[in-house]
């Protein structure tokens, strides 16, 4: 299974931000992203996420939570 844990560089290691338990000898793909990519899906997905959250049919929902 595939896990995705956010990480940065300090020292000139690499640094989890999350605590995850890895066996030794583990076999990890290190992606870098530099800010203006880390920017751009910010962007996107915060885009994808308004349409998905921000519309008209889902206010029937919040009338049937009202009492």
């Amino acid at each position: 299974m595939l896990q995705t844990v956010r990480a940065i560089v300090r020292n000139g290691k690499i640094e989890l931000l999350e605590s995850v338990t890895l066996a030794e000898g583990v076999p990890l793909l290190v992606t870098v992203l530099t800010q203006d990519e880390t920017d751009f899906w910010l962007v996107s997905s915060q885009t994808a996420l308004n349409r998905i959250w921000d519309n008209a049919e889902d206010d029937i929902y919040a009338e049937l939570l009202t009492p």
